[in-house]
């Protein structure tokens, strides 16, 4: 799973677990079974119950697990329900705030942490640097909580775009793949869907988290570059297979080292071969 593009990662409640198998068939990049925030105090140990008989069941079958996050008196019931389940392909850990929380919570498998809280944005350099982290996700509601500003405001998108920023710096300087961002709350606005999963793409997000199987295909076709750029790219990196010169000029436009670079990267997030 290290560094696969990830666009999309959609969550579905532990406590519906006959709704896995649809989610696994929704076409999402992952699937989000979630122990957490979708399933009530006094039902979590009957969605752990119901994971583990869908996972003894479905031998082929590979999710990511939301876990009720460390300070919780579910926490470690969780990570107990996941040993020696090999279709967990990676745990993912809500409010992240150390490293040791992160060693933790993964215990040989891949680890997402959230970083949803100020104390986790502080930290995300040393969240980002542990051992066993695949990629971060940003949880973008929970730190509007956290830091208690008015959704929906040019504040807080001033105060979510710093986060984000951060998010993607020590993303990249510890080397993960690119992160993701949060969920997009209102299922039935396609338009704002697109234009937050457009912007987390013009960030340099991979994907996003998803709570519906409507939002995939919006979510997708967000993050697939442009028909455009995708053209260009090739034939960027085709005339310098042609050339073999290192700096070259093309169709008016210089060529140089960032550019082939940046072809290499458009092509890869289109799933395309450079």
């Amino acid at each position: 799973m290290a560094q696969a593009i990830v666009r999309s990662a959609l969550f579905v409640p532990a406590s519906r677990a006959e709704r896995i198998p649809k989610a696994l068939a929704s076409g999402a990049d992952a699937v989000i079974v979630d122990l957490e925030d979708a399933v009530e105090p006094a039902a979590k140990p009957a969605a752990r119950q119901a994971l583990a008989e869908f996972l003894n069941g479905c031998p082929d079958a590979r999710v990511w697990v939301r876990v009720n996050d460390a300070t919780t008196p579910w926490h470690e019931d969780d990570l107990a329900a996941l040993r020696g389940k090999p279709g967990v392909a990676a745990v993912m850990l809500p409010k992240a705030e150390s490293a040791a929380q992160v060693a933790h919570a993964g215990q040989g498998r891949p680890v997402v942490p959230i970083v949803e809280t100020a104390r986790g944005l502080v930290r995300v350099a040393e969240v980002a640097a542990a051992p066993g982290v695949d990629r971060l996700a940003f949880g973008s509601l929970d730190y509007g909580v956290d830091l208690s500003f008015t959704p929906a405001t040019a504040a807080a998108d001033v105060l979510l775009g710093q986060a984000r920023g951060l998010v993607l710096l020590h993303s990249r300087a510890a080397g993960l793949a690119a992160p993701m961002d949060g969920v997009y709350p209102d299922i039935e606005d396609t338009e704002g869907l697109s234009a937050a999963a457009e912007r987390a793409s013009h960030m340099g997000f991979s994907g996003m988290l998803c709570i519906h199987p409507s939002q995939i295909e919006t979510v997708h076709a967000a993050f697939m570059p442009a028909q455009a750029d995708i053209d260009w790219s090739r034939r960027v990196l085709t005339a310098q297979r042609e050339s073999g010169a290192g700096a070259f000029r093309l169709e008016g436009r210089m060529v140089d080292a960032p550019v082939l670079a940046r072809a290499r990267q458009v092509l890869a997030r289109a799933g395309i071969t450079a």
